[in-house]
């Protein structure tokens, strides 16, 4: 999730002003950059928990230890909640999970040493605080009433509304982890060709990361748990949105979508005022109850475009939503594929062609399927471990025509080596999981903060 946006407070005196601030992302090929965010949880060593915000091992610790390595902080009410360096950020959701959200890079082997950096500094003072941090897509031992609530200002308010809107909203905010890879477009038309693209594959992305299967200690009959938790967080704004499949869309139709997602707040003088439910056009009539005769800014709709959770989000880029975190390896194959995919014109086009007839009903039944299903759900005669397999050839085909090295010789297909393995052996990472749960662990979920720490 994301804190205050860093945008201008020019007040929005018309629509167009929406429309550009999507738009000013389009950018030409050689300024095509690729951001990489991955969360994780940090817990305790000796008692496993999830780490409090105060005290000697509670997260605020482990951001100032973090500032040693030339971090720079950021303060919410005094509050020590995130910290920024070259480009990158390290911010806190709402369970204490730690969230890196990486500087545009050019490459893949560019986004994978800055996440390994981060690993290491992360485990360096974890060594010293006596905790670990943990790769899997939902919390596995710790019911939601264990976890910590963060103090970030929307973070209350968002706990406050969650429960009126669905049924597992607070589980998405303390309960799990994701990694995205964030992407740019040339102009509207490739950003309408890439949004429908990826939004038709992202179901095979859930199931290629699938790595959240237990529950409290138990398997709860998911192998993506963390992405059936979607299913019933907020439909306003979350899921597979049918329009982006239809006729017309573009920025214009995207500024719709977003209009009629119910906000959450306003941010104003370092503060957040409570308008969950309300409606951005009020606002921009000048009657939002919240504060009223008041008019947004640009920076008042870039925090509200943030509250928007498709699989697929357009900022002014392009962000992939639907993965597990999981372990080193998936952080950095998962901008790996993206990248294979959308940032070759031919990669691109063959994936077009391999989902151009797809319908919207199709994708959100896929969708549907895949948490509980993995690689064994099937869109009309073929099984999503068959797709996957044709999804990767056309990512490694791109990364390949990419051609970028580094200083090995070795092109960025590397990056893929992970997904190839779950694709030949037919298992996801949470089918592993499950088999040493019921083998090795001998029914037993502790070992996991062991095997699947960073």
């Amino acid at each position: 999730m994301s804190g205050p946006a860093s945008a201008p407070a020019t007040p929005i005196t018309e629509r167009r002003q929406l429309v550009e601030y999507l738009s000013r992302g389009s950018r030409p090929a050689a300024e095509w950059r690729v951001g990489t965010e991955h969360e994780k949880f940090a817990y305790t060593l000796d008692d496993l928990r999830p780490l409090p915000y105060d005290g000697p091992r509670g997260i605020e610790a482990v951001l100032t230890a973090l500032q040693r390595y030339g971090w720079q902080p950021y303060y919410e009410n005094d509050k020590l909640i995130a910290l920024t360096l070259d480009g990158q950020s390290v911010s806190l959701e709402p369970g204490g999970q730690l969230e890196l959200s990486g500087a545009p890079l050019e490459t893949i082997h560019q986004t994978c040493d800055e996440v390994n950096t981060h690993l290491r500094q992360v485990k360096e003072i974890g060594q010293e605080l006596n905790i670990g941090v943990l790769g899997v897509g939902f919390n596995p031992k710790w019911r939601r009433e264990d976890i910590p609530v963060m103090p970030k200002g929307r973070y209350a308010i968002m706990k406050a509304y969650m429960p009126k809107v669905g049924s597992l909203g607070l589980d998405m905010m303390f309960r799990t982890c994701t990694v995205q890879a964030n992407l740019d477009f040339s102009s509207e038309a490739d950003m309408v060709r890439k949004f429908r693209v990826s939004l038709a594959l992202q179901p095979i992305a859930t199931a290629l990361f699938a790595r959240s299967p237990f529950t409290e200690g138990k398997p709860n009959g998911f192998l993506s748990y963390r992405s059936q938790i979607w299913t019933d967080t907020d439909n306003q704004r979350s899921g597979v949105p049918a329009f982006a499949f239809e006729d017309g869309f573009g920025f214009e139709r995207y500024v719709d979508y977003l209009l009629d997602v119910p906000m959450y707040f306003v941010h104003r003088d370092g503060r957040y005022i409570d308008a969950s439910g309300q409606s951005f056009r009020d606002f921009l009539d000048g009657r939002l109850p919240a504060l009223p005769g008041a008019v947004p800014t640009i920076k008042d709709w870039a925090d509200h475009v943030t509250t928007a959770f498709p699989e697929v989000r357009l900022k002014s880029y392009l962000e992939m939503r639907g993965a597990d975190t999981g372990g080193w390896a998936g952080l950095c194959a998962l901008p790996a594929l993206w990248v294979g995919l959308l940032y070759d014109q031919g990669a691109l086009d063959a994936a077009w062609d391999m989902v151009k007839d797809w319908r919207h009903e199709e994708v959100l039944a896929l969708r549907n399927a895949v948490p509980r299903e993995g690689l064994k759900a099937r869109l009309r005669d073929t099984d999503v471990r068959t797709l996957a397999g044709r999804v990767l050839d056309i990512a490694a085909a791109g990364l390949a025509a990419r051609d970028r090295r580094n200083s090995s010789g070795d092109n960025e297909t590397l990056f893929l080596q992970r997904l190839r393995q779950v694709v030949e052996t037919g298992k996801t990472p949470a089918e592993d999981l499950l088999d040493r749960y019921h083998k090795e662990w001998g029914g037993e979920i502790d070992p996991i903060f062991t095997e699947c720490a960073y």
